[in-house]
């Protein structure tokens, strides 16, 4: 019996699935600057309940850019 998933990888994978529900770009979806993920998703599909889930697992909403930003799973 395989050992249970880590809170930090089932977290992440949660939050990917979500995003990629409404991606604004499905050939390169992600990008990395020093210390953050980007997520190339449109914002303003996702609902407030979604917003706020999607923020308890690490990914926040990019006000700047647009899309999403995560320091959580892209920091070193």
């Amino acid at each position: 019996m395989p050992a249970p998933m880590p809170t930090s990888w089932s977290d992440l994978i949660e939050g990917i699935t979500m995003l990629a529900q409404h991606p604004t770009d499905t050939t390169s979806p992600f990008y990395c600057s020093p210390d953050t993920l980007h997520v190339l998703a449109d914002e303003t599909a996702f609902t407030s309940a979604e917003i706020d889930r999607l923020d308890a697992l690490g990914f926040s909403v990019d006000s700047s850019d647009g899309g999403f930003y995560s320091h959580r799973f892209g920091s070193a």
